[in-house]
């Protein structure tokens, strides 16, 4: 065990500030359990037995790396995750994680992907469920005809997250919402 980190039963939690709005982060002491932007669909809700706990060592390394995502300095992420979900659900986020930075894939590929070509609609499911947003990029998840579809953080933060990370195939989302990585993205 590293020093700061926790094995016990706790679900710890920190605040982040990002340039789309504040962001809540869950952790079990030792791996990223969740990341969430405010007001998130399928959020948690703290409960009275979290802990407040920035100075945990898992959310030292997620601000540093938060930072550099967001400064364009990288779209890449090393922080542990433990991701909890049914089979079926950890597949899919698995194959997320497989959906390179400045890349795109249709919730159709994400199924031929897992090996369940006819579970499109169970696949949309899983990535909306989808418990690490940025890290786990179900951003980079699009509808077959290339459009931009649901995002659990909003489509306004999507279309700011994959300009972030390609900004030349972006431009045109860009130019119609200027101002995509402000406060108003919230």
């Amino acid at each position: 065990m590293r020093h700061g980190e926790r094995t016990d039963d706790t679900t710890y939690y920190m605040r982040v500030p990002s340039p789309l709005g504040p962001m809540l982060a869950v952790s079990d002491g030792s791996a990223l359990t969740g990341l969430y932007f405010e007001g998130q669909r399928h959020g948690p809700t703290i409960g009275p037995d979290w802990r407040d706990a920035p100075a945990l060592e898992i959310f030292a390394t997620l601000r540093s790396e938060l930072e550099q995502y967001f400064a364009g300095a990288t779209a890449r992420f090393s922080i542990r995750l433990s991701l909890r979900g049914t089979a079926f659900q950890r597949a899919v986020w698995d194959a997320l994680l497989s959906i390179g930075p400045g890349s795109t894939c249709s919730y159709a590929e994400l199924a031929r992907a897992i090996g369940r070509p006819r579970a499109v609609r169970a696949v949309g499911a899983a990535v909306g469920r989808n418990p690490v947003s940025v890290i786990v990029p179900c951003h980079r998840v699009v509808g077959s005809d290339g459009a931009l579809t649901g995002y659990a953080g909003g489509l306004r933060r999507k279309r700011a997250l994959l300009a972030l990370e390609c900004p030349p195939a972006a431009a045109a989302a860009a130019a119609a919402e200027p101002a995509l990585l402000t406060e108003e993205a919230r």
